[in-house]
């Protein structure tokens, strides 16, 4: 009996392990998410601006010369 109380004790310290392992991966992986949504949402920004002051034309550029 005592043998399986040690087993199952020492699998619990595994598990602990993992668990707290895996706990770091998400945390990090939560913060390169938080990260990523910041980059977009800049980006985001500069692309309205940039469309905001490019003016609009409704006219076709011409072809290149090569055509």
């Amino acid at each position: 009996m005592e043998d399986k109380i040690v087993d199952l004790e020492t699998r619990l310290a595994f598990q602990d392990e993992t668990i707290n392992q895996l706990n770091e991966v998400i945390t990090d992986q939560q913060q390169q998410l938080d990260e990523l949504r910041e980059e977009i949402r800049l980006l985001n920004l500069r692309v309205v601006s940039i469309a905001e002051s490019t003016p609009e034309s409704n006219e076709k550029e011409p072809p290149p010369p090569h055509y």
